[in-house]
């Protein structure tokens, strides 16, 4: 019993030191998770857009630095309707924001470029 109390007496400060330490870094697990990762290697490519991609850009004013900033950046992929094992080039749905999402974007991301195929506005 007397090991468990020096344990804990350890344990618990050393958790608190450690979270803050870390949290006041900006650290996170999240660049880990599968949505990160996807938009994070999306970012990174060259873009490529189909016609009926700009056309609707166009027609929504949505400009190319609110399209990569905030709609890719904070959007999340919907797994279930994207097709992440298809070769060579992994299609996907992205949504966005991800509570009550207005805009609705279908990519690929080949090797060297994403090319974006569809824009629709949900809402």
């Amino acid at each position: 019993m007397k090991k468990l109390k020096f344990y804990l007496i350890g344990l618990i400060p050393g958790l608190a030191i450690v979270f803050f330490v870390l949290n006041k870094k900006g650290a996170s697990c999240s660049g880990y998770l599968p949505n990160s990762r996807v938009i994070a290697e999306t970012l990174s490519k060259d873009f490529k857009y189909s016609e009926n991609f700009k056309t609707e850009m166009d027609t929504l004013k949505i400009d190319e630095k609110f399209l990569k900033d905030s709609i890719i950046t904070n959007g999340k992929v919907d797994f279930d309707r994207s097709h992440a094992q298809k070769k060579p080039c992994p299609d996907y749905v992205l949504v966005y924001p991800k509570d009550n999402p207005r805009y609705e974007i279908m990519f690929e991301k080949c090797e060297e470029t994403a090319t974006l195929n569809s824009l629709k506005k949900l809402k």
